[in-house]
């Protein structure tokens, strides 16, 4: 595994071609210290793993390395099929024309949806697709606490969680977020 920026592994999710809707993720507070644990993953395009923390309100840090190629039918039962939660990943958004674009088509979704009956999946499978997200789809999320399925992805890829913690941590102490107030 290559441990790389968690910026570069969202743009690989990005730039993908895999169907935008068949991405799922589970995430959760890291088991010991500042920070969040994340695995995206998708049939084709595999399991990434994540590592990240909020220095601040501007600026998120972290590590991910892709952990495994497919998306098997050992790794499937991890991640949600449902929509209790979810999750989108969003490319920026280009030019003043193309947020025009963006806005007009986002108002003629959510006008549609307040004109006839709908439900919370439609809404969101329709909002995802007039802002051409790349990725998105059901998420098992906790703020709190590490859901069980998160557990049970770091115990599969035990391996990959003690490289990515390494450097991590490395981030971490090398920012001082380490330290406390001094």
């Amino acid at each position: 595994m290559r441990i790389r920026d968690w910026q570069d592994i969202l743009t690989d999710v990005v730039d993908s071609t895999a169907t935008p809707d068949d991405w799922r993720a589970v995430a959760g507070t890291r088991s010991e210290g500042v920070g969040e644990d994340m695995y995206l993953g998708h049939p084709d395009m595999g399991v990434f793993q994540l590592k990240t923390y909020a220095k601040n309100p501007f600026e998120v840090k972290g590590v991910g390395g892709k952990v495994a190629r497919r998306l098997d039918d050992e790794l499937d039962p991890l991640f949600p099929t449902d929509s209790t939660g979810r999750f989108g990943v969003q490319s920026p958004i280009e030019d003043e024309t193309q947020a025009e674009q963006t806005a007009t088509e986002l108002e003629e979704v959510i006008k549609t949806h307040a004109d006839a009956p709908t439900t919370p999946d439609a809404l969101f499978e329709d909002v995802m697709g007039a802002l051409d997200s790349p990725a998105y789809g059901p998420m098992e999320y906790d703020q709190y606490d590490r859901p069980e399925p998160l557990e049970d992805l770091n115990t599969t890829f035990e391996e990959a969680e003690r490289l990515l913690e390494r450097d991590f941590e490395d981030i971490i102490t090398d920012d001082g977020v380490d330290r406390g107030f001094q």
